[in-house]
């Protein structure tokens, strides 16, 4: 998407909302492609979502989500911008994490995390990990327990999100499976929340952002 086009998405919801005088005060570049594979769009976007001549949304309520492109999270922290980085995680190890999101082959988790780690250092800002919990997939306690040895010493954060259905493909974890995960976050020490789920009535959640007539995926082993 170009600039304008990711300019207009606010724009757009501003208007629907004009006659309730709301307007749109938090952003995320998610759910439309990888953010950092169009990375000049996305920073133009930033800049006039940002600016007290534009939009005037603060930065710190822009989030950008990525599957982590190494090289743009590099430039992106160089920028200055007090902009949120949030990484869309969902194993805790490369193995699992390989056959999930396969751009972990190009960049593994150990360069990925030390690029996290350098960001939070030269932004001064805590990162987010998005990590979508899939039941039977990443879900036990054992996989729990290899995230937070996998992200101790981080100043980062982790999003727990039930995955939502979609044909016979993940079914999301169960409600207790999910408590007893983000328990043994926060015991170590790292703050862990459950998000709740919302538009799984549009087929708009977590998991559902794909074209119906998708094929059917075999759901990968756990790791």
């Amino acid at each position: 998407m170009s600039c304008d086009e990711l300019v207009e998405q606010v724009l757009f919801v501003n208007q629907h909302l004009k006659n309730s005088k709301e307007k749109a005060t938090n952003v995320v570049f998610m759910g439309m492609g990888e953010p950092f594979l169009n990375y000049e769009n996305v920073v133009c976007a930033i800049e006039i979502l940002n600016s007290e001549n534009y939009l005037n949304i603060g930065a710190r309520h822009i989030t950008i989500s990525t599957i982590g492109i190494i090289p743009r999270i590099h430039d992106f922290a160089r920028l200055g911008l007090q902009v949120r980085l949030a990484i869309s995680l969902h194993a805790p190890n490369d193995n699992l994490r390989n056959e999930l999101m396969p751009i972990n082959k190009k960049y593994p988790l150990s360069k990925l995390l030390e690029t996290t780690d350098e960001f939070s250092k030269i932004t001064n800002k805590r990162v987010s990990f998005e990590y979508v919990l899939i039941k039977g997939i990443n879900t036990d306690l054992i996989q729990a327990r290899k995230l937070t040895k996998l992200l101790t010493g981080l100043d980062a954060k982790v999003n727990l999100i039930p995955v939502s259905r979609f044909r016979n493909e993940f079914s999301p974890a169960l409600k207790l499976d999910m408590i007893l995960f983000r328990d043994i976050l926060l015991k170590a020490g790292l703050p862990a929340t459950i998000r709740r789920p919302r538009g799984a009535d549009i087929q708009a959640a977590c998991g559902q952002l794909r074209l119906r007539n998708l094929l059917e995926v075999k759901p990968p082993k756990p790791v």
